[in-house]
């Protein structure tokens, strides 16, 4: 049952697209995606709110998200989530294993 969280790095000056931008340079993104057990680590940028950035960080199950928590990445993130004083708000979803709905299908265009 793969677990997806999305958090919110909220902070002043631009630092949330600034953190994400060193995030990505520093290949501490790309090294996170290939963590065994990754699906999606993306980030995003809120139209009406330009001091935030949305992560979408999803993974396998819980035991990778705490294989990932207790790597040296972790440091990794913090240290920069520190440098750019920024604060977080969590949401967590778990996967429906049946997938979409069959009255939902209808609403999408793929």
């Amino acid at each position: 049952m793969a677990v997806t969280v999305n958090i919110y790095y909220s902070g002043i000056n631009g630092n949330a697209k600034k953190f994400a931008e060193e995030m990505i340079s520093s290949g501490v993104v790309r090294d996170i995606r290939a963590e065994d057990g990754n699906i999606r680590y993306e980030y995003f940028f809120p139209m009406d709110d330009k001091e935030t950035v949305l992560l979408i960080d999803s993974w396998k199950d819980q035991r990778a998200i705490d294989v990932h928590h207790a790597s040296p990445m972790m440091a990794k993130i913090v240290e920069l989530r520190e440098k750019y004083d920024l604060h977080m708000k969590v949401e967590r979803y778990i996967s429906d294993e049946d997938g979409v709905p069959t009255t939902d299908k209808a609403f999408i265009k793929e």
